[in-house]
């Protein structure tokens, strides 16, 4: 006798984790409980080069929860090449990404993706979160609202918190950025450039409930400056062109 076919999802929900045994769990049960609503739907959690417990975390939770999937790296990537993995493994039109420390809520997915799923005309490429209530401490706040404030100075994204874990977008355009490490700070500015319209939604944030945090405010901004530039220079270079007519 033949398995059913699993039905097409009709979203993605990405999870990148790097040593965050501790987290697993407790993200996919809540994940189960958000999205029960929009199901069929999917997540992936990528273990980006765990060298902890992550990978028997995420097995236990597969156990519990079919619709979960585990990609991993075999070595660590970073975020944004993790999020570029689990976008080209995902089997549903749209994607909505969170950290997989649990500080981005699931319960906020449903309000991520209804745009979206409500936009009949594509012209939406992009739901960006910004975090109300920021949960971290005070110098990583800091750092970050310096950088955002710098950020929008000079790309005019109109965004106020870019670093938001959560944000939904359909694959496909996903996909048609010009990809490079760090990308997932600067997707309001690049899904614009190529004529997307952005939609932004204040969502709330948790304190880290395991782990630690695998940044440093030194080394945001040290890279931040090159891609800051780099940015820049790609939207100074892109030229969209209207297409009137196209004859057989």
């Amino acid at each position: 006798m033949e398995r059913p076919q699993p039905q097409t999802p009709r979203i993605t929900v990405i999870a990148p984790m790097k040593n965050e045994a501790g987290s697993v769990m407790a993200l996919a049960d809540e994940i189960a409980e958000a999205c029960a609503p929009l199901a069929p739907f999917e997540a992936i959690f990528v273990n980006d080069g765990s060298d902890d417990g992550t990978a028997e975390a995420i097995a236990e939770a597969r156990r519990r929860h079919p619709w979960l999937r585990e990609l991993r790296h075999a070595q660590s990537c970073g975020q944004s090449a993790a999020v570029l993995s689990g976008v080209r493994a995902a089997r549903a039109p749209i994607i909505c990404t969170l950290d997989g420390d649990g500080q981005n809520p699931p319960a906020e997915i449903p309000r991520m993706v209804a745009p979206l799923l409500a936009d009949r005309e594509g012209r939406l490429g992009l739901v960006a979160g910004q975090r109300v209530a920021r949960q971290d401490t005070l110098s990583k706040r800091l750092a970050s609202r310096t950088a955002n404030a710098l950020r929008a100075r000079i790309l005019r994204d109109d965004t106020r918190d870019t670093g938001c874990g959560l944000k939904a977008f359909p694959r496909h355009v996903f996909l048609e950025l010009p990809f490079f490490d760090h990308i997932h700070r600067y997707l309001p500015a690049l899904v614009r450039r190529e004529g997307y319209e952005v939609a932004h939604v204040d969502v709330s944030h948790r304190p880290r409930g395991a782990g630690r945090s695998h940044y440093t405010n030194l080394g945001r901004a040290m890279v931040g400056a090159l891609d800051l530039f780099g940015v820049w220079w790609l939207l100074r270079r892109r030229k969209l062109a209207r297409i009137e007519r196209i004859d057989p």
